[in-house]
């Protein structure tokens, strides 16, 4: 880049070079980690990954300061409260640079991200739980949730369809229920795909929480503003976060409707773990439950889910 080149010839912008322990990706790519560090780092990576060039920009930095802010409103107690095992990985910091004139100088910007994970925590991104992966000494390829149900069936000697309905209504539970709760409450829709999705398990393989992480992906409801700007004045202004109703519904029943869950059911089908009416009566019987309970924790998605 000719104005990055500039920077760095006038000694505006200098290389330190490496330095310090390493860092190692994630299952996001461009977000490193390192063992024992308080913190991740999300950095900009000028390639173009699934449907985008993966550079931060501004209003996402902005974005995931303001929900980190957000939360700490009181939100994030009430909704532990209600789901003590679900949080957001918060983006509560960034780094960037600004070119003499003002403008942001592309590709430098550092999100700092709090590391929330200990080292004996397992926890896996749902789009790498339900991937085949190469087996060591070859053979057919087979994904982490295989191996689980596998080793869960054999060890209770349950059917392995009977322990996949289980295992699906404790994601249900921990994953889908809470991220539910938050749009309900307080009209915050998660992207919330499978690639966004860190499950948290236990020793057994079970689910036992979750995170959700991605400083791009929220979207604030238009008709929540006035309430939501209460909680944080100005809320918005640099983040580019709100969106229409409609918008929001149509775009947060596929991430987590359509990508996250009825993908995962897909996964057990096509491999061969469950049979896919059974878990879309599953989570038919979920939706149906989520629509009939009190009105703060249903919101509008559970309906769009099932009847449209």
């Amino acid at each position: 880049r000719r104005e990055t080149a500039a920077l760095l010839d006038t000694g505006l912008l200098r290389d330190l070079g490496s330095r310090g322990a390493p860092w190692h990706p994630t299952s996001s790519v461009r977000t490193v980690h390192r063992t024992g560090a308080p913190a991740m780092l999300k950095l900009s990576l000028a390639l173009r990954i699934t449907n985008s060039r993966r550079e931060n920009l501004r209003k996402e930095l902005h974005r995931g300061v303001e929900v980190h802010s957000l939360l700490r409103t009181g939100l994030s107690q009430q909704w532990r409260a209600a789901h003590p095992g679900f949080d957001i990985v918060r983006d509560p910091a960034w780094v960037a640079v600004n070119a003499p004139d003002g403008d942001p100088v592309p590709g430098l910007d550092a999100v700092i991200r709090h590391n929330p994970f200990r080292p004996h925590d397992d926890v896996v991104c749902v789009a790498g739980l339900v991937s085949p992966r190469p087996r060591p000494g070859g053979g057919a390829m087979r994904s982490r949730l295989a191996e689980i149900i596998t080793r869960l069936a054999a060890r209770t000697g349950r059917p392995p369809g009977a322990v996949a309905a289980e295992w699906f209504l404790r994601y249900l539970e921990h994953v889908v229920r809470p991220v539910l709760w938050l749009d309900a409450a307080a009209g915050i829709a998660l992207e919330a795909h499978q690639q966004n999705t860190l499950l948290l398990l236990d020793a057994d393989g079970w689910p036992a929480g979750a995170r959700y992480r991605d400083n791009q992906g929220y979207y604030f409801r238009a008709s929540r503003r006035a309430e939501l700007d209460s909680r944080l004045p100005g809320i918005g202004e640099h983040s580019d976060t709100f969106v229409p109703d409609a918008v929001t519904d149509e775009r947060f029943a596929y991430y987590l409707g359509v990508n996250n869950v009825l993908g995962l059911i897909g996964a057990f089908g096509s491999q061969g773990l469950a049979d896919e009416a059974l878990m879309l009566a599953a989570f038919r019987r979920f939706l149906t439950e989520v629509r009939a309970g009190p009105a703060r924790n249903r919101g509008t998605v559970p309906a769009r889910l099932l009847d449209s």
